[in-house]
């Protein structure tokens, strides 16, 4: 009797547990503070900076006047969605490029686990925002 109330009580911990995963608001934020740092470093270095968001996750790069090259030190490094996190954008391969004077053409990219929908938000003066929305079932 007394193993039986421990295994309910364990399977009731086990189920209460939070998912591990950091939640996709967490992931939009994420996005949304590498896009504001990503504005910063074009207007303080003087040359374009962009986010490109693929479904595999983002990564920065920067604009020399010929090439772009992949920034990979400090806050850009590449980043993987998490499992089971579904994007969406407009337009459908997103790539955000801020011009050294931090304005970018509006784009916005959605980010789906379950029920819950995150979206962020660039409009064309390069101000980034996070919005929530449940989805219906």
């Amino acid at each position: 009797m007394v193993l039986a109330i421990i295994g309910l009580a364990a399977g009731a911990v086990v189920l209460a547990a939070p998912d591990p995963r950091p939640g996709v608001r967490a992931e939009a934020e994420a996005l949304a503070a590498r896009m504001v740092r990503a504005r910063e470093e074009a207007v303080l270095t003087n040359r374009p900076v962009a986010i490109a968001v693929s479904a595999r996750g983002y990564a920065a790069e920067r604009y020399d006047g010929q090439t772009w090259t992949p920034l990979v030190e400090g806050p850009f490094k590449a980043v993987d969605w998490q499992a089971d996190t579904v994007v969406a954008s407009e337009p459908v391969e997103a790539r955000v490029v801020f011009d050294p004077t931090g304005v970018a053409e509006a784009a916005r990219v959605s980010l789906t686990r379950g029920r819950r929908s995150i979206g962020v938000a660039i409009d064309a003066a390069g101000e980034v925002r996070v919005d929530e929305r449940v989805r219906d079932a």
